[in-house]
């Protein structure tokens, strides 16, 4: 399963690295909100993806132990949504020890100490 994640991020990084790079090439990305505002469906579009980034962050915040990490992801997540995810994503399953279980993966972070890991 860790296997078949790692994948799969990388897989949403590198489509989400091509489209964003695709995109700005053709239109900044302010240009483009300034044509698209007016549209209903661009809005609840973005409003759906920022309440999902919202959603994520709440896990992140909950799984990260300092304030620092805690804002550097937030602000990543607005920056870069499903960019900084996957980037999340790939960087936390890559760090798991050998023998852990994929249920380590959305467990907290051990404190700083290192005491409070519980067994994957």
């Amino acid at each position: 399963m860790i296997r078949f994640l790692r994948g799969l991020f990388a897989l949403v990084l590198a489509l989400m690295l091509w489209v964003t790079l695709r995109a700005s090439l053709e239109r900044g990305v302010f240009a483009a909100t300034a044509d698209l505002w007016r549209d209903a469906w661009f809005r609840a579009t973005l409003a759906d993806a920022y309440c999902g980034f919202l959603a994520v962050f709440v896990w992140i915040a909950w799984r990260e132990r300092t304030a620092a990490a805690r804002v550097a992801w937030f602000v990543a997540l607005a920056a870069l949504g499903n960019l900084a995810i996957a980037t999340y994503f790939l960087l936390a399953l890559f760090r798991l020890a050998p023998g852990d279980s994929v249920d380590r993966l959305f467990a907290r972070k051990p404190s700083l100490s290192g005491a409070g890991r519980t067994a994957g």
